[in-house]
């Protein structure tokens, strides 16, 4: 067996080239012009014949005669397989020979002849990206080539160069100049913990082993050849990428930068595995100390080369920067540039944080998600970055932000790219480039606000990190994803002193058990009042502190280590992102170009931008429970009512000219819901369209033209239904009664003269229908066309009728001979609880029901139902048709709103929700005189305020404060009645108990600050 020395001990062949030419003629019939090329322990030889370019190789006598027919089976292999792949080809004898012998006074020396690989070497290009890209592709490719092929001479017991056997060079440690032997030995110490564990694991392979500057051909720009297969040995696949990494990286500026194109573009051609790329810089590392070993170990042996210690340089400075970079960083930097996840359980600890499972406790006491918020800015140019090295100013600055838009507290973005980071304390060993890219989110609040866990779990750590522009005192807990899911970890930055009391390490905690406050600049490394909050899926080996932001080029790594925290915080995604027209800037511009008569709500205004369930999202993200949008019947945004809408939009969307199925599924599962004989849908666009059909058809079927409506009614905003909305006609801009138009009196139970809801008082209130009835015939000598009616006043303040009222008024209209119509147009489709239609309770079977705004969940659509008799009278030979009416499109929107309404139980629930809003706003009654009435059934109520609850005198003003206030505390409800001093409540039935609560907590708030 040859020893570690033997070949650098033997002197390396000189034949001169005389012999060389006699040589080349005999053996391979060449002649040519030749050069000496440079090797460290053979003699090769360029000959530039008439046949081409050549290399002889003229082997050192010591060399291994089966480890040269290992190389050229190498050859000869990768030759086959990947036949474009830039290595030299063996050229045979005359007599067919890979190998010839040569005698010469240095000893017997074997002989190859090789193709020549033209181009530059890698040493002498600038190293760009492509080049460096090709080099990994090259390589990649080698791997590739190299599977499946084995010779026994791989097997090199002893080979200093192999990397799986590296820790047999460590005792040369002590042959390491003094200033670097200690760095040395942490590599090995390195290589030890993080790599020798996995080789057992790891893929094996004959390898090259040597891609270094000198052996790397380069034509193009790119790299095309490979040469000097001496260092072949068997050994673990990934050593091969780690010595061209070792090589590649010797002088670049930046290792990300310079490694990322290789590592990516070797997986690519050969695809690296988890355990493989976890280990690939601790083996680069370890290559390069098993280097500086051997070189000052022969160094020593040879004290006149003073090459060999020169030569170190590179490799000292890469190996201080590997040293001083954090092991794990630099792992899950090569798995994400190798293609695999830079964390492993990355993806199991975000999906269950995104999961129904995970249950988190709110951090404040404050609700972030309904508290007014701003949004900052600490990157280049950012307002108030003036005063950011200044937490005093910056604090006050920030503070006047957050008064100027009634903001609770201000967040700080994850993933922001932050000029504060940007000094000596943020740079790295590994790159220039500056850690400036935020890993958490920021959350500015008073000193001393107190926090609690959002997770249960165990108190990893409570350490105060007190230099200046560090965390202060820091709690990090670790969590675990499910039951047996992976462990991750939450970090808290930025505390007060005395967090280092509240938790302990090692202590469990609980979700929501307070764990600390937000800490003073004094004490907090500096900064303004903030919470930095952070998740992480790697800690990196690190306790007690963590990197809060990262290099800008490592973000898709840092982005796994450290995933976004709004999976805990779970604000809406508006939170984060700045709008660029906020309300007071689309003001102006709604009245010039949408008309000034078009109203808006609140004192300040909100700029509405999404919706979901029961809440709206303004322009910050802030969530507002809706308590009024009645529109939205089974809740914003219903996926189920989106998906129907969607697809049947990609299908087909046109008019009832042609048959189509939808129109009469939902037509016949429409009426399924009315009681006999309602039993013919008609369908069109919106309420008004269809309270005006309604009119058309009793006035066509009667013959007459006369009309009775309810004081304070309101049924659309077409000409013909001004003119029976007394809500509209008698009031600012209205023309008053129309002659045509007979107004009964409104049933109000509180403030009319018939109190109660005893039918009794129902029978009383329609005598005023009677006595219209009676001033019709004066007038015309005949009864009315319709009486018109909805089934609970809402613009008259949100009135149910006494019972018996809409029956006995009917009963008058029919024995006139008119029609009896009920608007249902915002109050249907269970809102009331105990019945699907508000009329219900009235114990009456109306001639036609209009239907509206619920019925599409705010999809523009609406419908009438009548009988079979009205319709064959109204088929009078004038056709009906509603362009968009009934459209395929707009009848799979009403299937979806019934099926939410059926699968979801929305009538129950807004009957048991209903009652437990009414239960605990009429409770407030008791400390509150201004509440005169609340009234309603299921999520149609309404609260109305007096200054007397004797004389009954409307609270106008107060009812409208009430309402502003409640906004500014992320409750929405309006006002309405005839005074506006009724508190008008009527959500989306997804609003549950939860929404309930928040209601009534808001309005005894908005009542005590009266």
């Amino acid at each position: 067996m040859v020893t570690r020395h033997s070949v650098f001990d033997h002197p390396k062949p000189a034949l001169p080239p005389d012999d060389i030419a006699r040589l080349l003629l005999r053996d391979y019939g060449v002649s040519g012009a030749m050069t000496e090329l440079v090797s460290e322990r053979d003699q090769n030889v360029l000959v530039k014949a008439t046949q081409g370019s050549f290399v002889l190789k003229i082997a050192n006598a010591a060399e291994d005669r089966d480890f040269l027919a290992l190389q050229n089976a190498a050859l000869t292999h990768i030759a086959g397989v990947d036949p474009h792949l830039g290595v030299q080809r063996l050229i045979a004898s005359r007599d067919g020979r890979q190998i010839c012998d040569w005698s010469s006074p240095t000893g017997n020396h074997a002989v190859r002849l090789l193709t020549y690989l033209p181009g530059t070497l890698f040493s002498a290009v600038g190293k760009t990206p492509t080049l460096l890209a090709s080099l990994g592709t090259f390589m990649g490719r080698l791997s590739r080539a190299m599977q499946g092929f084995g010779h026994p001479a791989a097997f090199r017991p002893g080979f200093l160069w192999n990397l799986d056997e590296v820790e047999s060079v460590k005792p040369w440690l002590a042959d390491v100049v003094p200033n670097h032997r200690a760095m040395v030995g942490r590599i090995f110490t390195r290589y030890a913990d993080r790599a020798a564990p996995h080789l057992a694991r790891l893929r094996t392979a004959v390898l090259h082993q040597d891609a270094n500057d000198n052996n790397i051909v380069v034509d193009g720009g790119e790299v095309t050849g490979l040469i000097d297969f001496g260092d072949m040995t068997h050994g673990r696949q990934i050593n091969e990428l780690a010595v061209t990494l070792a090589y590649a990286l010797l002088d670049a500026e930046d290792v990300y930068k310079a490694a990322r194109p290789i590592i990516a573009a070797y997986a690519q051609a050969f695809p690296l595995t988890c355990d493989e790329a976890g280990i690939l810089f601790d083996l680069v590392a370890a290559r390069l100390a098993a280097s500086v070993c051997i070189s000052s170990h022969r160094a020593w042996e040879f004290p006149g080369n003073d090459y060999l210690l020169i030569s170190q340089a590179p490799a000292f400075r890469l190996l201080d920067r590997l040293d001083r970079t954090n092991p794990a960083l630099l792992a899950a930097f090569a798995r994400q540039a190798a293609g695999l996840d830079p964390v492993p359980t990355h993806d199991a600890v975000t999906a269950w944080l995104s999961s129904d499972d995970c249950k988190t406790a709110a951090m404040f006491d404050i609700d972030l998600n309904r508290s007014g918020r701003c949004l900052l800015s600490l990157a280049e140019g950012a307002p108030g970055m003036e005063h950011a090295k200044d937490p005093v100013a910056y604090w006050a600055w920030l503070q006047d932000c957050m008064a100027q838009e009634d903001a609770r507290f201000a967040i700080g973005l994850y993933g922001e790219d932050r000029d504060v980071y940007k000094g000596d304390q943020f740079t790295t060993a590994a790159s220039p480039e500056w850690r400036s890219q935020h890993l958490g989110i920021d959350i500015f609040l008073e000193p001393g606000t107190p926090l609690y866990a959002p997770l249960a779990g165990r108190v990893l750590s409570v350490v105060d990190n007190a230099l200046p522009f560090d965390y202060g005192p820091t709690v990090i807990l670790e969590h675990r994803a499910g039951v047996d899911g992976p462990v991750f970890w939450t970090l808290y930055g930025h505390l007060s002193r005395d967090t280092l009391s509240i938790v302990k390490d090692g202590m469990d905690i609980a979700a929501g058990q307070r764990m600390g406050s937000i800490g003073g600049h004094e004490v907090n490394g500096g900064w303004a009042p903030h919470l930095h909050f952070q998740i992480i899926t790697d800690r990196l080996g690190m306790v007690g502190d963590f990197p809060g932001a990262g290099q800008p080029q490592l973000w898709p790594v840092w982005t796994q280590i450290s995933p976004d925290p709004n999976l805990i915080l779970r604000l809406a995604p508006e939170s984060y992102h700045a709008d660029p027209t906020p309300p007071d800037a689309l003001l102006s511009r709604r009245a010039r170009v949408l008309g000034p008569s078009l109203s808006i709500s609140y004192n300040k205004k909100l700029k509405i931008v999404r919706g979901r369930g029961a809440y709206l999202f303004d322009h910050t993200g802030r969530a507002f429970v809706d308590g009024v949008n009645n529109i939205c019947h089974v809740g914003h945004s219903h996926p189920h009512v989106v998906d129907a809408l969607s697809r049947q939009a990609a299908i087909l969307n046109t008019n009832t000219r042609y048959l189509h199925d939808n129109i009469l599924d939902y037509a016949e599962r429409l009426a399924s819901h009315f009681p006999k004989p309602l039993s013919v849908v008609y369908l069109v666009c919106s309420g008004s369209e269809a309270n005006e059909l309604a009119l058309r058809m009793a006035r066509t079927v009667t013959g007459r033209r006369n009309t009775i409506c309810v004081d304070w009614g309101y049924h659309g905003n077409t000409s013909g239904l001004i003119d029976v909305s007394p809500y509209k006609f008698n009031r600012k801009g209205g023309r008053g009664q129309p002659g045509h138009v007979e107004i009964a009196a409104l049933p109000d139970p509180y403030r009319g003269p018939f109190k109660g809801y005893g039918a009794e008082s129902g029978i009383a209130y329609a005598t005023s229908v009677a006595d219209c009835i009676a001033a019709i015939r004066d007038k015309t000598g005949e009864g009315p066309a319709a009486f018109i009616a909805e089934a609970i006043s809402g613009c008259g303040g949100q009135v149910f009728f006494p019972d018996a009222y809409l029956k006995t008024a009917a009963e008058h209209v029919r024995r006139a001979g008119g029609l009896v119509i009920v608007d249902e147009v915002q109050t249907g489709f269970g809102r009331i609880g105990e019945h699907m239609w508000a009329h219900g309770p009235q114990d009456v079977v109306p001639d036609i029901v209009t239907l509206g705004k619920p019925i599409g969940n705010g999809h523009p659509m609406a419908a009438v139902i009548t009988t079979p008799e009205i319709a064959r009278a109204f088929a009078n030979g004038m056709e009906f048709f509603s362009s968009f009416g009934g459209n395929p499109v707009s009848a799979a929107v009403g299937m979806a709103v019934l099926d939410v309404i059926e699968v979801e139980h929305l009538q129950a629930s807004a009957r048991e929700t209903g009652a437990d809003l009414k239960a605990r706003l009429s409770a407030l009654m008791a400390s509150y005189d201004i509440i005169g009435d609340v009234r309603g059934q299921g999520l149609f109520l309404g609260v109305e305020l007096v200054r007397d609850r004797n004389t009954l005198e409307p609270a106008t003003e107060e009812a409208g404060r009430i309402a502003n206030h409640m906004r500014g505390n992320g409750v929405l409800i309006s006002t309405d009645g005839p005074y506006d001093n009724v508190l008008k409540i009527k959500p989306p039935l997804a609003f549950g108990l939860t929404e309930s609560r928040l209601m009534a907590e808001a309005m005894a708030e908005a009542l005590a600050a009266l």
